[in-house]
């Protein structure tokens, strides 16, 4: 079945959105010693400007995934570029810290519509045949943010200062949000049932079965309690392998495990998404994870067995994110699903950093790839639970 060519740009626009939200994280983590010489008697706190971003995720992801299926993707989808596109012209002014910290947790609310209702509307709108492909391209925006703003971003930077960088993301997001004003097809793609008194989220107590019950679902949680693992390794990983090379081979390493994550994604994990169900990819990555990771502890910490690592979760990375069509059938699920992946993912981004960092520190490389293998066990475990579930309920 041939791709419109519409559909095609509505996908890829969708993904754009997607790299405006990651840039999100991307502006402030990539030109981190120019932001600490923006602001240099709070640098005890700057942490915060970076991890606050993920706060609401944490705690709205699930509503967020609600309010999707109640009022449409697109509306939410929109808004969230709305409000990012004015935040980061504002953050453009490099306000004083604590303004600074308000509006990057004002930011998680656009960042958290972003990455629930984007995927919603591929997941909805790819054709069946087209459907695996898709979900993975947009399971690569976090790593291709990060590289456009390391590459592009931190040269502007360094010739038009920090607040260029946030001027351009702002005008961007805001180009996004108008081409998708264009493109998206007006049915908002709210589900009747979440129009209607089941779908309304009337108070606390509701809200807390919508919670039970998205978290009991072994097809609307599968996806998200498999991402948890991955966001809580990925980043880390991103930030302590480089450590544990020689001093020559930082920067080659640096630059390239995202670059191979992205490439196993979009080669070999679309690939294996055409054969096989993407639970099951996922679960192959997290076991070639493992492996490389015993590796680590085995053989001497090498540039290729760092980037062999982090490329093994481009497996992970594009399946995750296809296995919400595939395990859930209408978009009101699919959405609720995407709200659960982004609290899991927060969590992990939040805690997976620090905990490694700490390892690191306290029994080197090989008590950080004990915990990365444990961690990887006990993905696979629960992707199995999970679909023994599915098989007998």
């Amino acid at each position: 079945m041939a791709l419109n060519p519409r559909t095609a740009v509505l996908i890829v626009a969708l993904w754009a959105a997607g790299l405006c939200a990651a840039a999100q994280f991307a502006k402030i983590a990539v030109p981190f010693v120019e932001l600490r010489q923006a602001y240099p008697s709070s640098n005890s706190l700057l942490g915060l400007a970076l991890s606050s971003i993920s706060l609401l995720g944490i705690a709205l992801g699930m509503i967020v995934g609600l309010l999707v299926a109640r009022i449409g993707a697109r509306r939410v989808l929109l808004a969230s570029l709305a409000l990012g596109a004015l935040l980061s012209m504002f953050q453009a002014t490099l306000p004083p810290l604590p303004l600074l910290l308000v509006t990057r947790v004002l930011e998680g609310a656009s960042h958290l519509g972003l990455v629930v209702a984007a995927p919603t509307l591929i997941g909805t709108l790819a054709p069946p045949a087209w459907r695996g492909g898709a979900m993975t391209l947009w399971g690569t925006f976090f790593g291709v943010a990060f590289a456009l703003v390391a590459w592009i971003g931190l040269p502007l930077v360094q010739v038009y200062g920090l607040g260029s960088l946030f001027v351009a993301h702002g005008v961007i997001t805001a180009l996004v949000g108008l081409l998708l004003l264009w493109l998206l097809p007006r049915d908002n793609g709210a589900t009747s049932e979440a129009r209607g008194t089941g779908g309304a989220t009337k108070g606390a107590r509701d809200i807390l079965d919508r919670h039970w019950t998205a978290y009991a679902s072994p097809r609307i949680s599968a996806p998200a309690f498999g991402w948890l693992f991955y966001t809580f390794t990925f980043v880390a990983l991103l930030t302590v392998l480089p450590q544990s090379v020689a001093a020559a081979d930082r920067a080659f390493v640096a630059g390239a495990m995202p670059l191979a994550s992205i490439a196993i994604s979009m080669t070999l994990g679309v690939g294996l998404l055409r054969f096989l169900p993407a639970v099951t990819v996922v679960q192959i990555g997290f076991a070639v994870g493992g492996l490389v990771a015993m590796l680590l502890i085995a053989l001497p910490v090498s540039p290729a067995l760092c980037i062999a690592l982090i490329g093994s979760l481009g497996l992970v990375q594009g399946a995750s994110f296809a296995a919400i069509p595939q395990l859930n059938v209408t978009p009101g699920d699919q959405a609720m699903a995407n709200g659960v992946m982004a609290q899991m993912g927060n969590l992990g981004n939040i805690a997976g950093t620090p905990v490694l960092l700490a390892a690191l520190a306290m029994g080197g490389t090989a008590l950080v790839m004990a915990i990365i293998i444990s961690c990887y066990a006990v993905a696979i475990a629960v992707h199995s639970v999970l679909a023994r579930r599915r098989l007998t309920g």
